[in-house]
């Protein structure tokens, strides 16, 4: 939670920091820097994977995440825009390996319990995204938004002490340093096949979907809603993630689906609804796309990964979560630059219109993927 709250308490201010800090309103520059930071997490994330079958996870976040906090101070203070540039995306290529105590958590954890563990993992990561979007704002609104990566240095500074305590303490197990032996075949190779290239392909377009709305909601939000109250802006912008809590405690009292294919496409329907009702320029609709939207894209995410796990060898998951990992992050690139490109030709709503047609497809793809495993897919509610 420590990470994600440092990490998005930028995510949704970067156009008014860059505008703050360096007097840059090009929204397509906004884009290409997404873009980047994407293109780095796709390039890093892997590298670590590799590198977390010979030293311990918990190992490796005590060295990177203590570089990135010091790079992160450093970025207060910057002025200059390419130095900003280079030094912002060193830290994101350190940062990142915080996404290895995803697949470590659930390589200590039997298969049966993988989609209740993902739930917590997932509602985890919404709620940190909400507190940081929520802090950001604040940070913006009583100071300068310089100052929010003193917030994310402290946050990595943080994660690192605590990794370095709970190796003292020997309270974590590290099976990662034991693996030794060659792991599962899929492991050995770079590029993902079968069923793990169809699920890395559905799930670029659903990543792309999401993330292509988000450089620019806030702008939206304040056009659609004649308010610039930031700390309101971030709190509308977390409402899906604020959503998702709530679909865990719903989920947790409801019984299980029998199949990890159940369900996903009935909660890719709800979030054509809800991206629809947020291409509205309307405040009620807004907010109505935006609680509609974070149940459904919860509920859907949740069992993508859940499939993952289910079709990979344990000792792979690393590996295997870092190819997925990688062509959701091509999607998020992609989302990202396009983003910008679409604020400058069209209004800013089209960035929905956009979304939806992504949902489209990826509802019509894994409509044909699941076929197969579940005749016919459930239609009851999510």
């Amino acid at each position: 939670m420590v990470a994600v709250v440092s990490d998005y308490m930028m995510h949704p201010f970067y156009p008014l920091f860059f505008a703050a800090r360096f007097g840059i309103q090009d929204p397509q520059i906004t884009g290409a820097y997404f873009s980047a930071v994407c293109a780095t997490v796709m390039i890093a994330f892997p590298v670590w994977a590799l590198v977390s079958r010979r030293v311990p996870e918990l190992r490796i976040l005590v060295y990177t995440q203590c570089i990135a906090g010091i790079l992160a101070v450093c970025c207060a203070f910057i002025t200059h825009y390419a130095l900003f540039w280079v030094v912002s995306l060193v830290i994101i290529i350190f940062k990142g390996s915080y996404l290895l105590v995803y697949p470590f958590i659930l390589r200590i954890t039997e298969k049966d319990k993988h989609l209740g563990v993902i739930s917590v993992l997932s509602v985890i990561i919404h709620l940190g995204s909400v507190l940081g979007a929520v802090f950001g704002g604040m940070i913006i609104d009583w100071m300068q938004p310089q100052y929010i990566y003193l917030g994310m240095a402290a946050g990595d500074l943080f994660q690192a002490g605590l990794s370095a305590y709970l190796l003292a303490a020997r309270r974590a197990d590290i099976p990662g340093a034991a693996i030794t032996e060659p792991a599962a075949r899929s492991s050995t190779t770079w590029l993902p096949t079968g069923t793990v290239l169809r699920l890395s392909v559905i799930t670029l377009f659903f990543y792309g979907g999401d993330f292509i709305i988000r450089p620019f909601f806030v702008r939206y939000w304040e056009t659609v809603s004649g308010m610039d109250i930031r700390t309101l802006s971030g709190a509308v912008y977390a409402i899906p993630a604020a959503v998702a809590v709530a679909a865990l405690w719903i989920n947790r009292r409801r019984p299980a689906v029998a199949s990890p294919w159940q369900a996903i496409l009935p909660a890719l329907l709800l979030a054509l609804a809800g991206m629809a009702l947020q291409a509205v320029p309307s405040t009620a609709a807004v907010i109505a796309g935006r609680c509609l939207y974070g149940w459904a894209f919860f509920q859907s995410a949740v069992r993508f990964d859940a499939l993952l796990f289910h079709i990979t060898d344990p000792a792979s998951y690393a590996v295997e979560y870092s190819k997925i990992h990688f062509f959701q992050n091509l999607g998020v690139l992609a989302a990202s630059f396009s983003a910008g490109v679409l604020v400058e030709q069209f209004p800013l709503n089209v960035p929905f219109i956009a979304a939806f047609a992504g949902y489209l497809l990826v509802a019509g793809m894994y409509y044909q993927l699941a076929r197969p495993h579940v005749q016919p897919i459930q239609t009851s509610s999510s």
